[in-house]
């Protein structure tokens, strides 16, 4: 409840400042602004971190799309331009221009902090940063960094290429952990402002390490990267503190039924602060495909991924349109499995941005390729990936392993013969609903999980989209900059090459 009132108050002194701007013509620095402290800094940039992953349209919204976890109810023209991949300027620019106008923006305020007091804010917007710039890698490849964000001094930043970026976010990473465990006795610790971690620099330092696996992971298929990923993996060994040990989520206090303070997720696809189910909910349903999978490897999730109609669970192929069949009715939402409980739980649950299970099979693909050589084995892992997935759903830890040592190939490690196709699968089932882009990326880097459909009605002959288009609003305002557009259908994030 503290972080919402900080959230409320920090909104409205950035409001100020923003509408006095250029009329009372002050030496202040718009990128340090030393009317608003720390503690209220940090919930804002949260509150935007978890925003821009689970709204509508937000991107973990694009990974259930393009990854064939959500279709569309009868009676909707929802998800129109993702059923015909129409990758344009303006398809999912908010991934770009929401992260740096308002996301970043945030958490450099906290970067540019000078006081020593403030060492450990100033680490965590480091990790805060470097946890967005990944995104941003993996989503559009090249992107504006070295002159993002200091955009009174560089209105037109440059762009910097993908993979350099990628290394000094574990340069970033590295310093940050470095910054926490070498704080001076004066730092100040977070707290209550903190909707992370409330001040947990431990949790903090774990978090960056778990990050730093999932850069290393997204290069694993890549030529010459063995010892870089080896040595960086070293060197979290060396450094001790480990990796988180549940999901990541952030909560400044969300509240049921208050207009702004509901879980951003809830709030645009479960109910709204009037407790009425929201069209995006009766417009999002499962997919036949998501469906016929789960259900052909006996797996209960199923009942939590998505809720169960009284006729029992049904999907929709995406694209799918009224004149393609006689009995659209059918596909009404009653009618169909919409988002499950074990997604939308309440409205003031946890945003999640980084699951458990995620970071298990993260580990478990590295074990298996031998980049790591010690501790759990990949079988181990594999399945602690699983039994944190069952967790987060609400189911528990036998239910998981009545699953997993069923002799079914993609399911049980011993029966599946491809392994890593089995762990990018599993990963698959675990981050639906949550952190979707994360099986996009996987599935751009590695073609797994294999047989998934694109959307009927879609003519061409490429597979689904690997890249966003930069935003329409940087060729206006950075155009010298911006780099040619890469095609969205072949041209593959670096890591993918």
């Amino acid at each position: 409840m503290k972080s919402i009132i900080k959230f409320a108050i920090v909104l409205m002194v950035t409001g100020l400042l923003a509408s006095c701007e250029g009329y009372l013509d002050v030496n202040v620095d718009p990128n340090n602004p030393t009317a608003v402290t720390p503690d209220l800094v940090l919930p804002v940039g949260q509150y935007y971190t978890a925003a821009y992953h689970s709204t509508d349209r937000g991107l973990s919204h694009l990974g259930n799309m393009m990854m064939v976890n959500w279709s569309q109810s009868d009676g909707f023209s929802w998800y129109t331009d993702e059923f015909k991949y129409n990758v344009t300027s303006s398809f999912y620019s908010g991934v770009f221009n929401n992260t740096f106008a308002n996301t970043l923006k945030q958490y450099q305020i906290l970067y540019n902090l000078e006081d020593e007091k403030y060492v450990n804010y100033k680490a965590i917007a480091m990790i805060m940063k470097s946890f967005h710039y990944q995104l941003l890698v993996d989503c559009y490849g090249d992107v504006p960094y070295t002159e993002a964000l200091g955009r009174s001094k560089e209105a037109t930043p440059a762009y910097d290429d993908a993979q350099a970026i990628y290394e000094d976010l574990i340069v970033q990473i590295n310093a940050a952990i470095d910054l926490i465990k070498n704080a001076p006795a004066l730092a100040e610790v977070p707290g209550s402002d903190d909707a992370m971690f409330g001040g947990n620099m431990t949790n903090w330092i774990r978090f960056a390490n778990t990050l730093k696996v999932r850069i290393l992971t997204r290069q694993s298929d890549m030529s010459g990267r063995d010892s870089y990923i080896t040595s960086e993996l070293a060197a979290i060994a060396s450094e001790g503190s480990g990796y988180i040990t549940t999901d990541v989520g952030i909560n400044p206090g969300y509240i049921p039924l208050n207009t702004g303070k509901q879980n951003p997720m809830w709030n645009s696809l479960g109910k709204d602060e009037g407790g009425t189910v929201t069209m995006s909910n009766n417009a999002t349903c499962a997919t036949d495909h998501i469906l016929d999978f789960l259900s052909s490897t006996n797996d209960p999730r199923i009942d939590r991924l998505y809720e169960k109609p009284a006729t029992g669970h049904l999907g929709v192929p995406q694209g799918l349109l009224d004149y393609d069949t006689p009995v659209a009715d059918q596909y009404m939402p009653d009618k169909v499995s919409n988002i499950g409980p074990g997604i939308l739980k309440s409205a003031d649950m946890d945003a999640i941005i980084f699951t458990l299970a995620e970071h298990y099979f993260n580990l478990s693909e590295l074990r298996q390729k031998t980049f790591i050589t010690t501790g759990p084995s990949a079988q181990d892992l594999y399945e602690s990936g699983i039994t944190a997935s069952f967790l987060y759903l609400g189911l528990d830890e036998e239910d998981a392993e009545d699953y997993y040592t069923q002799s079914k190939s993609l399911v049980g490690w011993s029966p599946s013969s491809n392994k890593l196709e089995a762990i990018i699968t599993q990963k698959w089932i675990a981050v639906n609903g949550i952190t979707a882009e994360q099986s996009w990326f996987d599935y751009s880097r590695t073609g797994y999980p294999s047989g998934v459909p694109i959307p009927l009605n879609y003519n061409a002959t490429t597979d689904r989209p690997v890249r966003l288009f930069y935003p329409a609003g940087e060729y206006s305002s950075n155009g010298a900059n911006v780099p040619t557009q890469p095609n969205a259908f072949t041209a593959k994030i670096f890591w993918a090459n």
